[in-house]
């Protein structure tokens, strides 16, 4: 039926449904759960959700070695919280702003019995929606059927995997010619992605020869950077050091991919950085929020380049994991143009710990 919705769009669905705190339904792998996001859920959704059945909360492996809990299931743990938990309990688990405050949150009992599929899908929805990575799911029984009648979204273990796996089609929507501070010849171009995610934009200087290897930087979104002028990294230094370096060759394209604090959202990444105040580095702090050090996906970057009609690329980064990805997508990396600038007192530790953690060429 062509008005019934497809996998994409009921993710979209979900997605916004776990941001406003409305639970969605899984099943898979003989199983099935209401999932709601710890982030957002609210007392009253937690008290209806309580009588349907036992709890259990998901959290990654990454925020379980901080709350010395046992992740049997290798990527996450299975928390089972104690049966008077109530919503301070479930948050002070997942949101690790308190740690220092109150370190001792268990003992926790973690499950090692049973698949765990339900909860790794609930746990990259949660990471999709840009939302602390912490699940509660309530297995239940008839899972079409309490969708039905509640309204919500029920996706199954057979299209979540491959749906977030998949890079979304991507879509030019529009390009207008904008001139720049560093070049008048400036065109920027605008793709959307098929699965309702962020836009991504292409800012094209000058008219770049398609048969030539293309002057190119993939730069990540970076709120405090780019549009605040922080000091603690070397964002926007790099975002505009780039269109210079491209404005004085004639030629190049910077793709600004909304891709915010490494793929973690804004919100997550001034968690992160309230964490880095208490004395932890950039990728401690991402671990103990339960996310990996980097969470971008650069197969957007590479997709939108070959939409534009470049081949081959002369990669400005500092990142090799960038010069990687762009090979493994069959772009062409003819040069690495390292991009050395925005060292500052307030950012020399920061830069240093993405050196030696995350292995950047600096």
């Amino acid at each position: 039926m062509v008005l019934a919705l497809s996998i994409s769009e009921r993710l979209s669905r979900a997605r916004g449904d776990l941001r406003m705190g409305v639970p969605v339904v899984l099943c898979g792998a003989g199983q099935a759960a209401l999932v709601a996001a710890v982030e957002t859920l609210d007392h009253p959704r937690l008290a209806a959700l309580r009588e349907m059945g036992p709890p259990v909360l998901a959290i990654t492996a990454r925020r379980a070695e901080t709350l010395k809990a046992r992740a049997y299931d290798g990527d996450l743990a299975r928390i089972v919280p104690p049966s008077d938990a109530d919503l301070g309990w479930l948050r002070s688990v997942s949101d690790p702003a308190d740690d220092l405050r109150t370190p001792m949150k268990g003992p926790l009992q973690s499950l090692r019995d049973g698949p765990p599929d339900l909860s790794r899908a609930a746990i990259a929805l949660a990471k999709a929606a840009h939302l602390l990575p912490a699940a509660l799911l309530i297995p239940v029984q008839n899972a079409l059927t309490l969708a039905a009648t509640n309204g919500l979204t029920l996706l199954t273990l057979d299209e979540i995997g491959p749906a977030l796996a998949a890079l979304p089609p991507m879509q030019r929507i529009v390009s207008a010619r904008v001139p720049l501070v560093a070049s008048t010849a400036g065109r920027v171009h605008v793709f959307r992605p098929d699965d309702g995610g962020e836009e991504h934009y292409a800012i094209e200087i000058g008219q770049p020869d398609r048969s030539l290897p293309v002057l190119a930087r993939l730069h990540s979104a970076c709120f405090t950077g780019d549009v605040l002028g922080s000091l603690k990294c070397d964002c926007g230094p790099q975002l505009r050091a780039a269109l210079q370096q491209m404005g004085d060759a004639g030629a190049g394209v910077l793709l600004y991919l909304n891709q915010e604090g490494r793929g973690i959202g804004l919100a997550n990444k001034l968690r992160a950085y309230s964490l880095q105040d208490q004395g932890f580095d950039t990728v401690e702090a991402n671990h103990r929020l339960g996310f990996e050090d980097d969470e971008r996906d650069f197969r957007i970057g590479a997709d939108i380049l070959r939409k534009l009609g470049f081949g081959s690329v002369r990669l400005l980064t500092n990142n090799p994991k960038k010069l990687a990805m762009m090979e493994s997508c069959g772009l062409q990396v003819t040069e690495h143009v390292a991009l050395r600038v925005g060292e500052t007192a307030e950012n020399r530790a920061y830069l240093a710990t993405k050196a030696a953690k995350s292995g950047h060429l600096l």
